[in-house]
């Protein structure tokens, strides 16, 4: 995990601030231009994907078992790990479809059909295996303090705007936080270290800004997370957070690392980062310039 720090940044005009926020957008889309590129990232994106295509109904055996990420024996041996004598195995349903040929008695002719069958599969978690290390996952948590106390500057601004926002300790797995359009609500998962907690409310600021008010439009799902962690990594930065350990790799995901998608986004990005940079730093740039 990264270690970060919240840190006063350097005093700016408004305009120096708008022009920082841009090279900053830019500088995130080369950032995941070249992660896109690199070997751990193909890697990561070819384990991701075989761990992801499981069904929501067996993603929850997984987890009422006690797994994480699970695969079969010869999965883990393709990935160059094998799994420890004596490991349990985690039961999960496979798919495949049965060939039933039947005859007519009389007309001798045969009809053809097939039926689905749900056999019971044995996976293994990754706990249970050695080997090869694992592609290293490319978004990871911010650890650290919140020592300029930017969550509750964050909470006072948005909460001005009409939305209520709280910590809470949200159980599903891989959610940080989230934003309710109609209750006008913003969660962040309270086990969190509070530099994550910062990152994550600038998040959902952004859904907050962008998509839910009036006026705003919600495109597909890749791009709307694309536009909030491009918030928040620029956001972050003009306000002394480097959020780059986790955002580089939301955002190269959720855009799938489609330089042009992220580069369409600035216009919305920045006219949120510099709402939320005016709201917070104002103009006290100007009077101590």
């Amino acid at each position: 995990m990264t270690t970060t720090k919240t840190r006063r940044p350097a005093r700016r005009t408004p305009e120096e601030r708008r022009a920082q926020a841009e090279a900053l957008h830019e500088q995130l889309t080369a950032q995941v231009a070249t992660l896109a590129e690199s070997e751990n990232w193909k890697a990561w994106l070819r384990f991701a994907g075989t761990v992801r295509r499981r069904s929501f109904s067996n993603q929850m055996l997984i987890l009422a078992q006690g797994g994480t990420h699970c695969l079969g024996y010869r999965q883990w041996e393709a990935l160059g790990r094998h799994v420890v004598k004596g490991a349990k195995s985690i039961k999960i349903f496979g798919y495949s479809t049965k060939r039933i040929v039947e005859k007519d008695e009389t007309t001798g002719e045969e009809t053809t059909s097939s039926r689905v069958i749900y056999p019971v599969l044995s996976v293994f978690d990754v706990r249970d295996t050695d080997g090869d290390p694992l592609p290293q996952q490319p978004a990871t948590y911010l650890e650290g303090d919140d020592v300029d106390g930017l969550f509750d500057q964050l909470e006072q601004f948005i909460t001005a705007r009409g939305w209520d926002v709280a910590l809470e300790d949200i159980e599903q797995d891989g959610l940080n936080g989230y934003t309710d359009g109609a209750t006008r609500q913003i969660r962040v998962d309270a086990k969190m270290s509070p530099a994550m907690r910062v990152k994550t409310l600038l998040h959902e600021i952004g859904h907050a800004l962008l998509h839910f008010e009036d006026g705003a439009t919600r495109e597909h799902r890749g791009l709307i997370e694309t536009e909030a962690e491009s918030t928040a990594y620029a956001a972050g930065a003009l306000l002394g957070l480097d959020t780059s350990s986790w955002s580089i790799g939301y955002v190269a995901g959720w855009s799938n690392a489609d330089v042009d998608l992220i580069r369409s986004t600035a216009g919305n990005v920045l006219r949120a980062v510099n709402t939320i940079a005016d709201a917070l730093l104002g103009d006290e740039d100007d009077a101590a310039a």
